[in-house]
């Protein structure tokens, strides 16, 4: 095998080995989730012990190996130990979620163990990663290619591509994250393997001491690359802080689907990849190539202006394909998203090659009075792992700061100025060393004039916001946002339409409103969270929206304690100033506590039971969103009930497809076997329904109800169901659809959602756009009975209750 068909070879298991690391990340991510959950504050802690494996794996990882060992039979050993931490965490991450459920919670020591988590799970493999790409340096310097180190990291990040692609697109999708997770240790086993056979087809290609060029012929000037190390380390900041702030405005513009994220960090990978192999082709063809990297910075100021303004002014309001179909949609989204990200990054990848290329290069200046150890100056794995850590320490800055202090701050639009000042500074940095007294002025000029295209930067459309995918079809409401916030986790609006009716705007729709057929399902969500169970005296509710489903909780006299739990600070705060009319002003309610929190992690870590339980989250197709449907979740949620407990969801019929209905229902009728279901229609339409879980089978009784809501002490509740039309027990009962055992025919085939598959996010993810929820509810009332040991009270109460859900059948 010749040598350039030998390089051909090892290129591709390097590519080979991007796949599976981003498998292994994208199921790393999804499984740690659930144990830590997934608040802005435990994504970065994820992000950051991640990303900073890599960083430890890439400076001190070659130190470790002794350079006479043969960097493909090093690479291997890697690649082998990468896939065999793959395997192990399937096993150790249920044990680390026993420890941390009994030992985790929130505050500084909260932190500290998620910290502990992530550290224990991610840092061993990571390192190993972070390691590959220096120790592959050695091997490709032994062959006098050390130029095309870029070229490989091109792979490497095209590689990562496809197994984004195909971890988002197919294995989690058809699969779970079991089977993704052993298709990436197979690539490992088979990319070590194949390492190994290579040593033995060709062993005269080991980076052996006595076979490198001389010492004094490659020792490298570290005093050199420090301006490199500081121009890589920023345009890292800027590369992660702006994946950040696309991937937040993007997901409003398409639908923040788990598909959505897939096609983000898909292009912006391809465009790294681009980069990275175009930098390494200019690497050849320059006498500096720091002077390059200083240029590739200047116009990624550019390119992130062009970016900004296609993001906030023209791409939002381009047609909606939302009647074309999921396949048309996810091609108008990949168009959409190659348009508005991909020139920065090649720019970012480009960088990284001419930096690598700068480091790599030979020190042929007379001045040799500072050096490095022979052993360690000679080493292109020390240089390449210097900058593979400058960019990503630079890196985890920039993802840290963008999503835990900037956005949330300064908004989008002037964290995208500190992106592109950072950028501004990072070429006027790459230049510097290169510029001759009399120029350094003109650097100076230079930086402050590109530095000043940031004023360009337009403002985030508070239309995008609170319409998202459909703000096209919305332009003209911006008139009518009365707030727009951008917080931690999520960009929340408020508008108000002609006629008087408050919208809760959150992932770029509607959540919820003042709106008749909307205040019907959340007062009932609420009422029927207390009513059912015989005494509710301390309730959780998930998820606050427009707080209406708490406060129908909270005027009920006989509770005592409400705790919201709700993952986006801003939401209480908006759902307080603009819905106070609405939902009985609750967040003022003296028993009513707020918790801020991922509400999968509290009922993880809190020791307080409930009497009841309801949950309101957001869509099942926002991503994240479907762990609150899990089978595990459900069953966390139903060992937080005391003795007779009800848990309530609620679960949308709009933008939904039978299969996620049936999975919703299916899971967690699975969970709670004499669940019921009760149907919100309204004007002959059906919308949405009410899951209702009791922890045993209940009675209803419908004169004991009745009587209480004649009593002064209920007014408020009375007057609350009184509202949406409900003026007894018979009207709010009368929205009976059926229970668990009458369904089972319907629900036979649904697929159950689970943690290790959370089958739900994808099935709901492809049908966002379906309008079918008339037709849904047709089948299942087609299954309903009337159940005569449901419900207590006369025989005339139960005849009428019984005629009334009975003529409902459409």
């Amino acid at each position: 095998m010749g040598l350039t068909a030998f390089s051909i070879v090892v290129w591709l298991l390097f590519a080979a080995s991007g796949a599976s690391a981003l498998v292994y990340e994208i199921v790393w991510q999804q499984l740690l989730q659930l144990v830590i959950g997934s608040s802005t504050v435990s994504l970065g802690v994820l992000l950051a012990v991640f990303m900073g494996g890599l960083c430890f794996g890439s400076l001190y990882g070659p130190r470790l190996v002794a350079t006479d060992r043969h960097p493909l039979r090093v690479y291997a050993a890697l690649e082998f130990a990468i896939g065999a931490c793959g395997l192990a965490l399937l096993a150790v991450i249920p044990l680390v979620e026993r420890f941390y459920t009994t030992w985790g919670g929130e505050g500084a020591v909260g932190l500290l163990l998620r910290a502990i988590v992530a550290a224990v799970c991610l840092l061993p493999p990571t390192f190993a990663m972070g390691a590959t790409l220096p120790i592959l340096s050695r091997w490709l310097e032994s062959t006098s290619r050390s130029a095309s180190t870029g070229l490989f990291y091109a792979g490497n990040v095209l590689g990562a591509v496809t197994g984004c692609v195909a971890a988002g697109f197919y294995l989690l999708r058809v699969y779970d994250m079991n089977v993704a997770t052993y298709v990436a240790v197979g690539i490992n086993v088979l990319v070590s393997i194949a390492a190994i056979a290579l040593v033995s087809l060709k062993p005269d290609t080991a980076t052996e001491t006595s076979r490198a060029p001389s010492h004094e012929s490659r020792i490298r000037n570290p005093e050199s690359l420090i301006p490199v190390l500081i121009g890589i380390a920023l345009s890292g900041f800027s590369a992660l802080a702006a994946e950040v702030v696309w991937t937040r405005m993007l997901s409003l513009m398409f639908g923040a689907t788990v598909y959505t994220f897939s096609i983000i960090l898909a292009v912006f990978l391809l465009a790294l990849g681009a980069g990275s192999a175009i930098g390494s082709v200019v690497a050849h063809r320059v006498g500096r190539p720091s002077v390059a990297l200083g240029c590739c910075q200047w116009l990624s100021v550019g390119t992130m202006l062009w970016s900004a303004e296609a993001l906030a002014r023209w791409l939002p309001y381009w047609p909606s394909t939302v009647a074309a179909g999921a396949v048309t949609t996810f091609r108008t989204d990949m168009i959409r998203a190659l348009i508005a990200i991909l020139p920065s990054p090649i720019l970012w990848g480009a960088s990284f090659s001419l930096a690598l290329s700068v480091g790599l290069k030979p020190d042929t200046s007379p001045d040799k009075s500072v050096r490095l150890k022979p052993d360690t100056a000679s080493d292109p794995a020390i240089a390449v792992g210097r900058i593979y850590a400058a960019n990503t320490v630079g890196a985890i800055a920039g993802a840290l700061l963008a999503s835990l202090l900037l956005v949330a701050w300064i908004g989008t639009g002037h964290t995208e100025q500190v992106m592109m000042v950072a950028a501004a500074l990072s070429g006027a940095v790459a230049l510097w060393p290169h510029a001759r007294p009399r120029t350094r002025s003109l650097i100076v000029a230079l930086s402050v004039a590109i530095g000043a295209l940031a004023a360009l930067v337009p403002p985030l459309p508070g239309v995008l916001v609170a319409y998202g995918r459909h703000a096209a079809a919305w332009a003209d409401q911006n008139a009518n946002i009365i707030y727009v916030g951008e917080g931690l986790h999520a960009s929340i609006a408020v508008s108000r339409a002609s006629e008087g009716v408050l919208n809760y705007h959150n992932a770029g729709k509607i959540q919820a409103s003042s709106e008749p057929s909307d205040m019907r399902l959340q007062r009932m969500l609420g009422h029927l969270t207390t009513l059912v169970p015989r005494q509710a005296r301390s309730v959780l509710v998930i998820g606050c929206g427009a707080g209406v489903t708490a406060g129908a909780v909270s005027v009920d006299p006989n509770v005592e304690r409400v705790t919201i739990v709700e993952i986006e600070p801003l939401v209480p705060q908006a759902a307080g100033r603009y819905f106070g009319g609405v939902n009985h002003d609750v967040l003022r309610n003296p028993k009513v506590h707020v918790v801020v929190d991922d509400a999968r992690h509290f009922l993880m870590t809190t020791h307080e039971t409930f009497d009841a339980i309801t949950s309101d989250p957001l869509d099942p197709w926002v991503k994240g969103a479907a762990t609150l449907y899990t089978k595990e979740f459900f069953d966390t949620a139903r060992e937080h009930l005391n003795p007779g407990g009800v848990m309530t969801l609620f679960v949308q019929l709009y933008e939904s497809s039978a299969d996620a209905v049936k999975s919703e229902v299916a899971t967690f009728f699975k969970t709670f076997p004499d669940g019921l279901i009760f149907g919100n229609t309204y004007n002959g339409a059906a919308f949405d329904t009410v899951l209702v879980g009791p922890v045993a089978a209940p009675e209803i009784d419908l004169e004991a109800i009745d009587g209480a809501l004649r009593l002064p002490a209920f007014e408020r509740m009375a007057r609350s169901l009184g509202e949406i039309g409900m003026y007894s027990a018979h009207d709010l009962f009368a929205n009976y659809a059926g229970r668990a055992k009458d369904l089972q025919g319907w629900i036979g085939n649904a697929q159950i959602n689970r943690d290790r598959n959370l089958r739900l996010q994808y099935l709901a993810g492809s049908s966002l756009n379906v309008h079918d929820g008339d037709r849904i509810y047709r089948d299942i009332v087609s299954y309903r009975t009337f159940p005569d040991d449901l419900f207590v009270g006369t025989s005339t109460t139960l005849w009428s209750l019984k005629q009334a859900i009975e003529g409902a059948r459409e």
